[in-house]
């Protein structure tokens, strides 16, 4: 099965505009697209979409059809991640338009870069609740890093190419571009160009020489000094400074969710995830930590917990591309406003010795003893899902790219793969949007598809955008989909157990189908384990068939997720069980 697009020859279609002309404003709009560089797009038809369509039916671009807008959405925040290039995503107007919402708003949530292209109702039908006509420029301003409305067939290229700069430079996110029906039909004859940065964006590079000249001072005498890593470290492509500079100076390192993977989680130095599911010793060295440098992070309740219970006797250095975002929560001792790679450069450069922190090495080494991510397997229980985790992480390669939804499975795909590199590990944080898993593989694996990639979702997050099978199938993608499937939404039925009396309102699924059988009947292959004995086989082949395939797997439905932080509880007091929240 072939996933590539097919064009008919530029023979049969006299009426159509030559590949290298601009006739239109649509055209103007595909070739903005190309001047960035976008190789893949994510998207539906519709009616007031479909000039660009049309105009994209000579591109040398591959546009992939996904099932649903929501999908399209996570499909190109997913390739934003891996690639690290905005993502492009296309809806038409109306309903299109807001079910791309959910995916802009994760992006937003999470700094992803992405570019959304909305068809609109022709001007002159603006405000009249004309045919799928919904405000999208009022709808999305919350969600974007910036949004505008195309009224000019001769601009709306440029339009394009500067959404494309913005969504990429600076601290990244998504931005929109509407685009009315009559603009994209209408007449225009100018390249548009290169992606460029309006004028008065200046998004900071380096920080004050004297500010990181005094942080670097109050690191290098902290006792007890600390290096947390957030997404923003991955975005800045900082991931080798920041190692290169823990490293040198024997400085533990704790990641947030989404700066998993900028720090090798396999070096003696790696504490891991922290926050309300993050490892004991993470916590524990947040806690006591006397000087903390925090990189890349907005510092959002899920890590902090109880802000007036996080790192409480830390001088707090944080580097950050964004001003808003610096004692937004956390209160900063030494603001070093700055691009993560190239403040992370100055430090290394001001740092003229290392912590003397021997002995809070040790420490933190034996927090690692004294609070391990194990568990209980007998072999006549249920299946563990961290088991499953850990043996799909076993079978696969150091640079294998993890999805996942959101919920219990989110959490164990998280704390028990170990991730090594940098853009692995591909999720919904801040936003916590249930069904991303199945589309963000999509997504990931266009944008790396010589990279193996597995998908971990629960059975609850599956249901919501299994259609999307349809177009990994269609796309002949080699995506492993991996259900943790204990017949329930896991998340909320724990929060139940523990905090509302065990009275599981809405959160179990007294019948659920077979994921297996499904996975056929969509043209994938269906896997099941049910036993620990047959789990490595079935993983092996579930890894080793070419093209989509779907493994159900009957976990443990008791089985929680811990260590956990209550929701504004203090990290030092995570519970390892629920007899302890």
């Amino acid at each position: 099965m072939s996933g590539e697009q097919t064009h008919k020859p530029q023979a049969e279609t006299e009426t159509a505009a030559g590949a290298d002309d601009i006739e239109t404003g649509a055209d103007a709009v595909v070739r903005a697209l190309e001047n960035a560089g976008v190789e893949h797009l994510f998207g539906v038809q519709g009616g007031a979409i479909m000039p660009v369509y049309d105009a994209l039916y000579h591109s040398e671009m591959r546009h992939i059809t996904m099932a649903h807008e929501q999908g399209a959405a996570h499909a190109a925040d997913a390739y934003g991640i891996v690639s690290g290039e905005p993502g492009v995503c296309m809806a038409t107007s109306g309903p299109g338009a807001t079910n791309l919402v959910t995916g802009i708003a994760d992006a937003n949530m999470d700094s992803d870069p992405m570019l959304a292209l909305t068809g609109q109702v022709p001007t002159d039908f603006v405000g009249n609740d004309a045919f799928q006509e919904t405000d999208t420029i009022g709808v999305t301003g919350p969600i974007t890093k910036a949004n505008v409305f195309a009224d000019d067939s001769e601009a709306v290229g440029t339009d394009v190419g500067t959404a494309f700069a913005l969504a990429n430079r600076g601290r990244q996110g998504p931005t929109l571009v509407d685009l009315p029906k009559d603009v994209t039909k209408g007449d225009a004859t100018e390249d548009p160009g290169a992606p460029e940065l309006p004028d008065t964006y200046e998004p900071p590079e380096t920080a004050d020489p004297e500010a990181v000249s005094e942080a670097a001072d109050v690191l290098a005498a902290a006792d007890k000094p600390l290096i947390l890593a957030g997404g923003g470290v991955i975005k800045a492509e900082a991931s080798e400074e920041l190692r290169e500079f823990a490293i040198e100076h024997e400085i533990p390192v704790v990641t947030t969710m989404p700066g998993i993977g900028c720090f090798p989680e396999d070096h003696e130095l790696s504490l891991e995830m922290a926050g309300m599911h993050g490892t004991g010793y993470a916590n524990m060295a947040i806690t006591m930590t006397d000087c903390m440098l925090a990189v890349g992070t907005r510092f959002d309740d899920r890590l902090t917990g109880g802000l007036e219970s996080f790192a409480p006797d830390a001088e707090v250095i944080h580097v950050e591309i964004d001003p808003a975002e610096v004692s937004k929560n956390v209160e900063a001792d030494y603001p070093l406003i700055g691009d993560a790679k190239a403040v992370t450069k100055q430090l290394a450069t001001a740092m003229n010795r290392s912590p003397a922190a021997d002995q809070w090495r040790k420490q933190c080494q034996e927090w690692k003893t004294e609070y391990p991510m194990d568990y209980a397997a007998p072999g006549d229980d249920p299946v563990k899902p961290q088991y499953v985790v850990e043996r799909y992480d076993e079978f696969t390669d150091d640079d294998t790219i993890v999805t996942t939804g959101v919920g219990q499975h989110q959490m164990w795909a998280c704390q028990y793969w170990t991730y090594k590199e940098p853009r692995t590990w591909v999720s919904s944080h801040g936003l916590g949007t249930m069904g991303y898993g199945v589309p963000a593989a999509i997504g990931a694996k266009l944008a790396a598809p010589e990279k193996d990639v597995v998908c971990f979702d629960g059975d609850g997050s599956f249901l919501m955008t299994c259609q999307e099978l349809s177009v990994a199938v269609r796309e002949d993608l080699d995506v492993t989909f991996v259900v943790l499937n204990n017949a329930a939404i896991g998340m909320v039925r724990q929060w139940q157990d523990a905090f509302f009396g065990e009275r599981h309102m809405a959160s179990e699924y007294p019948w659920i189908p077979e994921f297996d059988t499904l996975a056929e009947a969509f043209g994938a292959r269906g896997f099941r384990i049910d036993t620990y004995e047959e789990a490595d086989d079935v993983i092996q082949e579930s890894l080793d068939h070419d093209g989509p395939s779907v493994v159900d797997v009957h976990i443990d439905p008791e089985e929680n997720v811990y260590p956990m932080v209550p929701s504004g509880g203090d990290n030092g007091l995570f519970a390892l069980s629920e007899d302890q929240l």
